[in-house]
Formats: structure tokens, C-alpha cells, sequence
């Protein structure tokens, strides 16, 4: 491709590796767990290896059908030929009906004939798609409660008659409020917090669960129990503590048995009016406050059969809400990890303070517990100051559980709170008695959506590959089921502005598509008739604002769709978004000028600018109707690209249009004479050059480098211009500047809560003041990951890859070497399979020699963009060197 000093050669050799079996067979989203929510689920796969030669030409799926206890297929298998991409391929066979379970499996045929051998098998369940498969009722306790405090939640159970042996049987389990599910008290599922929180107005969600190795093999009868818990749906939300019970006052439990029996029929059973309801040692519970828990008012074996339930009350059957009952689209929220503490200190008054060494979403497990005459106690905090517990940015929330007395339903000494989760790397444990903890005694549970991690990062920096670790930690933090901006305080909303600048980086580090699939679908659900977007979704029916086009904020309808399509490569998701996109444009530009400039009303501007006092967060330097109409420009660019991806043309000419006007009207109305930015900030300025909107070697990038050396390197930068800022530098010819800003550690800089001892992304740059003390202002965060959104950087331009086509069938290496660093890398699980680069500097100066290694998946080919010059590759393993 071009005449340039790039030496490349093979690492893999030829004819390179035997053709392999495809590989990580999924329907729908890889990391989803559960039923799939259509009857028509799209197909993924990968080729791990292939000969150098070999290009995938067509797939062939077998369907083969139900298999029962024998393992024998109810019918023969059927084929049918389908593309080859194995990125989310369309089903090929007759649509599934509920509850049905298939086994499919795949190979593939090169275009030179060759095939690949067979996968192995996957099963299919298919979810319950039509209301009427539905056939138990909701049932909940018959007392009435106070639902303004927080109180005792229910337990309920009921005993089922399995009339023989049973062959395969479903639980299907939702809920109104959270709740856990036992059989003959055996937990069922290792999911937390479920259903989890969806727009509860539209869309409730369901689990099913396998338990045919729960039920008496030759059949009679079996008690299933279910716990419940307030959550999201009747706990107090956000940071006004009169907002209780947004959704509902009554906690209801629907659970549904489907049995297949071993002499071909079937049944189904569940919760009925027949069920009983009683309070267990639950005391109170709530995801902000924490759990109350008291051994001695649970009644031992409730979940099992033989239970006397003669005291308990017979529960109540409440009417099925009109939410679509849906499976889950990614996977639940999981205790994913244990983390032991790391020191211990005792305090004056006795109490013990555990240091984890990481903030982390989760909670406390105690083993071996031993109690004093008033209980066990555990508060939890993000930092420390003064030897204590820094409560007060946790504002309302208490995030304190007590353990007063008597073991768990199944009878062990351990203890775990059930309906609850903290942000935490402190913790205070007051009322263990005499004596220090041994090992195991307490560990944090670290709980989030348990997505599979796809990327990282490294290079020879290791402040940076701290910085890189805290993104990670803090977007586990923040996925717990849905994106939110906190895991500790009186908030932790799916705030719309975090997820947009963040969601490339997201998308790199996690299989997180079926998480945000989910939740732009509520998005969508919720989104106002003007085309505004809630502030955070789920929104609350109360939350109303007065002002419903804020950009970066509402941006998040147009721009993290296309983010996820390029990561993911999913069509169907651009489809299922482009009203809810093209809505939001449309209202954006409805309510600007006639020059298509954004003028008045609310807008979160360059929300944490360094500059903006502690209690002011909107007073950044960036004016934020400048800033508004760099969003409108993007969006709207966008747009017109998603419509041509849909093959939507006259959309496409449209939108490209308006985006030229809208380009015209920003330059007259924001640039000067000169050609820079009016209002002469760092945001500003990277906006318009990243965005499209100047020319990046013009005026505005001079200028902008000019900006960031008068700073000193440090950042000047809110949630608008982080995530464009060294993009900006690096476009614009000034990349030495870009990685000065990396290696900066004065405040405000990425490496100052580095240099802090961080483990995660703050809130704020000076979350900790340089003088050591918790910053005053009412959000102070300890694990925002917002201001991480610079990872993203790190993976496209410092280790250099990218995605050039939709779910990278062609690839971009383009790394771009700088400052003191001598290697870097990345590597990514594509949707087509492990791409990867590792560069590294040799020799001295005047000798200097960039030596890569770079991996290409079998299905896509890649472009390695150079200074020297561009080398196209396959796939495989290549070397390449340049002097």
C-alpha cells in the first residue's frame, strides 16, 4: 500500500494455524444469562484460528432440537445455511414459542470450501413472550403498612404437589420490590437484587431458573419460599428522604413452576391464594440506609416442607401491573469477587477499622460471627479522615447494616445482608467482641452486573496503569444493573451525561451491551413528548424537570447508541433507538435559534470545570450555550451518519444538511475575528475540533495548546471537555502536550488522585484537597467515573486501537508513541474474536526504532496507520518495525 520504512512479517508463519471449531456460541448478547427475550434470537460465534489464507465464506447452523433426560433430540435435526460474520446473525429457523428449549450448534465454510469442524452445543431457552403465558398471580402480604418508614419486610411461602416424577422444571420468578427465592430452603440463583430497576411503569423483569435438581425426584410436595425487600420500588430514592414508595406501597412476589413430568405431560404451578405470609429477621432494609438483622424473629425452616405455618397470615392476591413482564437483556448484578481487608486498625472505644485497599461496590460477609450484648454494627465509607469515618459525603445515606443476634435461615454462623449495597473501602466494625479477626472472618463481597471484561490496557508508565485499573474499578462500581454516577450516597441515578462521555470507554472495557441495551430501552420508554431526555433513567414519575433539552446530558439518545453499534456492531439497536435519536434532534433543534444555536434555558454546561466553586457546579469557564451547540452539531452529524447505516437516505441528506447549517450559524455566532473561540477555554475549544467543527491545525488548536501550557499541563476541563481533550491536542499536531497532561500530578490532573493513594475516579479533581482534607461541597464522590472517559484515549491513540467499521470487522492500529513512555498496549475481545497491539521503543537517541505486534481476528481484516506510512493486514499475528 505504500513505499514507506515499515518492515512487517508473520508471527504466526504459513500457512499459519489449523482451521479451529467456532467458539463462544451465544444467542443475543454474550453475556446474557437466562431466557432470550424473542423468538427469533440472533446467533454469535467465533473462529479462534484459521490458515493465513482462509476467509469465512458461509455458516451452517443445525438446530437439533429438545433433549430430555436421555439427551436425545425430540425430533431430527434441521439446517440451514446463514452468513458467516457470527456477529449476531439473524435465526434461521422457525420462530421459538415460550418456554421452548432448542440446541443449536454451528460451522463454518471458507470461501476455498474447507470447514471448520462442528461447535459444541449450546441451549436455547426461550422466554414467556405473550401475557397469557403467564397463569399465576402476584401475590403479597395482607396487612397494611407505613410505608413512610422503613419497616420489617415479608416473607411468604406455599407448598406445591408435583404429581410424579419429574423430567425438566422452570422457575420463572418477578417480583414488585427485590426478593430472593428458596426451594425446600435452598437458595435459588446466585442473582442479587433482583429483578433489578427498569422503568417499572413499562418494563418488569423476570429471571428463570433450571430447578429440576431442587424438586423430589418421584414427585409430591415441595415448599418454595421467597424473601422480599424494598429496593428500588419502595425505598427511598435520591437524596430527599420523603421520596418513598415511587412506584408502589405493597411488595409482591410472582413465582411460576413449570414442570415437565417423566410421563410426557406437564403442569404449571405457583403462587396462589393458598400461599401464607409472615416477617422473618429482616428488621428493615434499604439500598441508601442498609439492613437491620435479627436472628431470633426468623422462623427456623419456613422454606422447607413440614413448616407449621398455622400463625402465618394467608396472603393476599394483588392485581399483575401493566409493565410487560421481560427477561433480562445482560446479566444480573453478582457477588463477582471477595476482598479481604489489608490492615486493621482497633480503635480507642474498641471498635475495628478494616481498610479493603479498594473502593468497591458491595457489602460485608461475616463468618464466624461472634456477637455482643448489643449486635454487630458495620458503617461504611469511601475514606477516612482524621483516623475516621468520612460520612458526610455520603450526605442521608446511612449505609451502616446490624447483625443483632442468630444465625441465617440455613442455620451458619456467617452473615450477610441480602437487600442492600455500599461504596466502600472502609469499613467499622463495632460490638466484636474481645479478641482480633482471623482471616476469612470478614471479606467485602464486590457486587456489580456481571459482565465479561473484554479490554485492557498497560504500558511503562505504572501511574498510568493505575489510572487505567481506577476507570475499571470505577465503572464496576457504577454498573450495578443499571449505569449510574455513584455506588454510596443518597443518589446512585442513572444519570444520563456520566453514561454519554463515558460510553466508549465502556464499551472497550466490558461486554456491556445487553446492560445498556436494556437501558436505553427504558430511555426510549421514558423520554418526554418533545423529544427531551430525563436527567437520569429510570426517571421518577415525580421528577418531571422544567427544562428537557440539556445537552451532553440528553445527548446520550444519539450518541451512546452509536458508540455501542460501532463496539458491538448491532444494527437491531440503532433500528430499535431511531425514533427516540431522531426525537431528540428534532427537539434540540426545535427549540434553538435561527441559526440553529443554542440560546437559552438550563444546561449543565461544563458540569465540575476544576474552576467551578465547591457548591456550584454549572460555573465552568466553557459557556454553556457554546458548549450546547458543539452537542447539537455532533449529534446531528451523527445522526445523519445512523440514518445512512439504515440505509435511511433522504433521513441522511436531511441531517447532514442541518449539521452544516448548524456549523455555519456556531462559527459566525462563537468564533472571533481572529478564529478562535469566544469564550477561550480549554472545553470549548477541544469540542469544536474533535467534533468537526474547525479545522484542527487552525487557529483554535494553536490556541488551545496555548491554553493548556498557561495551565501548567493541569486540567481545565468539566464532564464536557475531559473526554475531548487530548483527542483535541493530539489532532491538532500538539500530542507532546496531550501526554503532558497524563503525566501532570498537580491538581486538578488525571494522576492527582493517583498521587492520593485513589482507587477509583472521583467526582471531582480535588475530591481530597491538596491539603488533605474531604472537598466541602455537597457531591463529593469518591467513584464517578465520568472523568475516566480519558481511558478511552489511552486505548485508541497511546496503545493505538479502534474500531474502522461496526463491531471492529475492520480494525485501526494507530499508535501515537509520546512522552516518557517506552511501551503501551491493548487488547480487546471483538465481537469476531482477541485483537491486540503491544508497541515498544528500542535503541537510543538517534536510534530509535517503534517496534509493534499487533493481532488480527479471523473475520476481520485491519489498517495499521503509521506516520510512515499504512499497511493493510489480515488475520493472524503480525510483527512490524520502523526506524
Amino acid at each position: 500500500m505504500t513505499d514507506t520504512p515499515i518492515d512487517l512479517c508473520r508471527r504466526d508463519g504459513t500457512p499459519g494455524p489449523a482451521l479451529a471449531a467456532p467458539v463462544d456460541l451465544a444467542a443475543e448478547y454474550r453475556a446474557r444469562t437466562g431466557p432470550v427475550a424473542t423468538p427469533l434470537p440472533r446467533l454469535s460465534w467465533r473462529v479462534p484460528d484459521a490458515p493465513v489464507s482462509w476467509t469465512p465464506g458461509a455458516a451452517e447452523i443445525e438446530l437439533l432440537g429438545c433433549s430430555g433426560e436421555s439427551g436425545e433430540a425430540d425430533g431430527p435435526p434441521s439446517t440451514a445455511q446463514v452468513a458467516a460474520s457470527g456477529v449476531l446473525v439473524d435465526w434461521p429457523f422457525a420462530p421459538l414459542v415460550s418456554g421452548e428449549r432448542v440446541r443449536v450448534r454451528v460451522r463454518v465454510r471458507g470461501s476455498d470450501g474447507s470447514l471448520t469442524p462442528w461447535s459444541e452445543e449450546m441451549e436455547i431457552l426461550a422466554g414467556l413472550f405473550a401475557p397469557e403465558d403467564w397463569t399465576v398471580p402476584f401475590v403479597a402480604a395482607p396487612w397494611v403498612e407505613n410505608t413512610r418508614i422503613d419497616q420489617s419486610p415479608p416473607i411468604l411461602r406455599g407448598e406445591l404437589r408435583l404429581r410424579g416424577p419429574v423430567r425438566r422444571a422452570n422457575l420463572a420468578v418477578t417480583s414488585l420490590g427485590l426478593h430472593e427465592v428458596m426451594i425446600e430452603g435452598v437458595r435459588v440463583g446466585d442473582e442479587e437484587l433482583a429483578p433489578g430497576w427498569t422503568s417499572y411503569g413499562h418494563r418488569l423483569r423476570y429471571l428463570m431458573h433450571d430447578v429440576t435438581d431442587l424438586l423430589p425426584a418421584g414427585g409430591g410436595t415441595v415448599t418454595v419460599g421467597a424473601r422480599l425487600g424494598d429496593g428500588w420500588y419502595r425505598g427511598r430514592l435520591t437524596w430527599d428522604d420523603r421520596v418513598r414508595n415511587v412506584y408502589g406501597e405493597t411488595l409482591a412476589v410472582l413465582a411460576q413452576l413449570s414442570v415437565e413430568y417423566a410421563d410426557g405431560t406437564s403442569e404449571t404451578l405457583g403462587t396462589d391464594a393458598a400461599w401464607t405470609a409472615s416477617r422473618g429477621g429482616i428488621l428493615l432494609s434499604g439500598l441508601y440506609d442498609g439492613e437491620r438483622w435479627d436472628g431470633s424473629e426468623e422462623p427456623e425452616g419456613w422454606a422447607r416442607t413440614g413448616f407449621d405455618d398455622a400463625g402465618w397470615d394467608p396472603v393476599r392476591v394483588v392485581p399483575t401491573p401493566d409493565a410487560e413482564l421481560v427477561p433480562y437483556e445482560g446479566p444480573a448484578v453478582r457477588a463477582v469477587e471477595e476482598i479481604a481487608p489489608v490492615s486493621v486498625r482497633r480503635g480507642d472505644a474498641g471498635s475495628l477499622q478494616l481498610d479493603f485497599g479498594q473502593n468497591l461496590p458491595g457489602r460485608l460477609r461475616l463468618r464466624n460471627v461472634e456477637v455482643g450484648p448489643f449486635g454487630l454494627t458495620l458503617r461504611h465509607a469511601e475514606v477516612v479522615q482524621d483516623g475516621e469515618l468520612s460520612t458526610r459525603p455520603l450526605r442521608t445515606a446511612k449505609a451502616t447494616d446490624i447483625y443483632l443476634s442468630g444465625p441465617q435461615d440455613d442455620g451458619t454462623s456467617s452473615w450477610e445482608p441480602r437487600f442492600t449495597v455500599h461504596g466502600f473501602r472502609y469499613a467499622e466494625l463495632e460490638g466484636w467482641p474481645g479478641g482480633e479477626l482471623a482471616d476469612g472472618d470478614v471479606v467485602a463481597r464486590v457486587m456489580h452486573s456481571d459482565m465479561e471484561r473484554t479490554g485492557s490496557f498497560h504500558c511503562s508508565d505504572p501511574r498510568l496503569e493505575q489510572l487505567h485499573a481506577n476507570v475499571v474499578w470505577s465503572m464496576r462500581g457504577n454498573f450495578v444493573d443499571v449505569p449510574t454516577d455513584c455506588p454510596q450516597r443518597d443518589e446512585r441515578l442513572g444519570w444520563t451525561g456520566d453514561l454519554q462521555v463515558f460510553t466508549p470507554t465502556a464499551a472497550f472495557l466490558y461486554d456491556c451491551a445487553g446492560v445498556l441495551r436494556s437501558w436505553l430501552r427504558d430511555l426510549s420508554l421514558e423520554q418526554y413528548e418533545d423529544g427531551g431526555i430525563p436527567f437520569y433513567v429510570p426517571t421518577l414519575p415525580e421528577g418531571d424537570p422544567p427544562v428537557h433539552h440539556a445537552a451532553v446530558w440528553g445527548d446520550v439518545a444519539v450518541l451512546t447508541p452509536w458508540a455501542l453499534f460501532m463496539a458491538f456492531g448491532d444494527a437491531d439497536l440503532l433500528a430499535g433507538q431511531w425514533d427516540s435519536a431522531r426525537s431528540w434532534v428534532d427537539g434540540v433543534l426545535a427549540t434553538s435559534d435561527a441559526q440553529l444555536q443554542r440560546h437559552d434555558g438550563f444546561e449543565f454546561g461544563d458540569w465540575l470545570d476544576p474552576t467551578a466553586p465547591p457548591e456550584d457546579a454549572a460555573a465552568a469557564k466553557a459557556d454553556k450555550y457554546c458548549v450546547a451547540s458543539c452537542y447539537s452539531y455532533r449529534s446531528t452529524s451523527v445522526l445523519a451518519r445512523w440514518a445512512t447505516a439504515l440505509g435511511k437516505e433522504e433521513d441522511a441528506q436531511r441531517y447532514a444538511a442541518l449539521a452544516r447549517r448548524i456549523k455555519e450559524g456556531w462559527s459566525a455566532r462563537w468564533l472571533t475575528e481572529d478564529g478562535v473561540v469566544r469564550d477561550d477555554s480549554q472545553t470549548s475549544s477541544a469540542l469544536a475540533i474533535v467534533f468537526g467543527l474547525v479545522d484542527p491545525t487552525g487557529p483554535v488548536g494553536v490556541r488551545l495548546a496555548e491554553l493548556v501550557r498557561e495551565n501548567g499541563h493541569r486540567i481545565g476541563t468539566g464532564f464536557a471537555g475531559t473526554p475531548v481533550i487530548c483527542d483535541a491536542l493530539s489532532q491538532s499536531g500538539h500530542l507532546e502536550d496531550a501526554y503532558a497532561m497524563l503525566a501532570t500530578e498537580e491538581c486538578p490532573s488525571w494522576l492527582y488522585p493517583v498521587s492520593q493513594g485513589a482507587t477509583t475516579i472521583w467526582e471531582r479533581w480535588d475530591s481530597v484537597l491538596p491539603s488533605g482534607r474531604v472537598n466541602s461541597g455537597g457531591m463529593t464522590s469518591f467513584n464517578h467515573y465520568a472523568l475516566g472517559s480519558v481511558a478511552d484515549f489511552l486505548h485508541r491513540v497511546v496503545a493505538g486501537i479502534e474500531p474502522l467499521a461496526p463491531g471492529y470487522e475492520r480494525i485501526r492500529f494507530a499508535p501515537r508513541p509520546g512522552g516518557a513512555l517506552t511501551h503501551a498496549g491493548a487488547a480487546l475481545t471483538t465481537p469476531r474474536g482477541r485483537a491486540a497491539i503491544d508497541w515498544r521503543l528500542e535503541g537510543g537517541e538517534g536510534d530509535r526504532r517503534l517496534e509493534i505486534e499487533v493481532t488480527v481476528p479471523v473475520g476481520a481484516t485491519a489498517l495499521l496507520d503509521l506516520p510512515q506510512g499504512a499497511v493493510e493486514l489480515g488475520h493472524g499475528s503480525w510483527s512490524v518495525a520502523t526506524g
